[in-house]
């Protein structure tokens, strides 16, 4: 989709800090970070909200799942811990339309967020 930042990233078309790539996801830092380590994770498909994900799609969910594994190892996160968020729709703060996990670390994570 021409008119999405995050596929314009994949594209090549804005830059990024890319931190991880694989054939069906990609990290890259947030450029607002909420965390000392926030990262954003996204499929190389597009695929507007969590609502739209269908039966096809199990394996490019999981592989944002284990990209946030691969990620969370080379940060230096996973033995303390970290969080991963997946946001549907405007009133949970999705802002971009394009399915993407944050990952967060790096400091203690309060909870309940937000």
């Amino acid at each position: 989709m021409s008119d999405c930042i995050f596929c314009r990233i994949i594209d090549g078309d804005i830059p990024a800090d890319i931190i991880y790539e694989s054939h069906s996801a990609l990290a890259f830092r947030d450029i607002n970070p909420q965390a000392p380590t926030h990262a954003l994770i996204i499929p190389r498909q597009h695929i507007s909200t969590i609502n739209d994900i269908d039966d096809t799609h199990h394996e490019i969910v999981g592989s944002l799942f284990s990209a946030a594994r691969e990620v969370a190892a080379q940060e230096g996160l996973a033995e303390d811990g970290y969080r991963v968020v997946m946001n549907c729709n405007e009133a949970a703060g999705q802002t971009v339309f394009h399915i993407h996990l944050h990952l967060l670390g790096g400091r203690n994570l309060s909870w309940p967020p937000g």
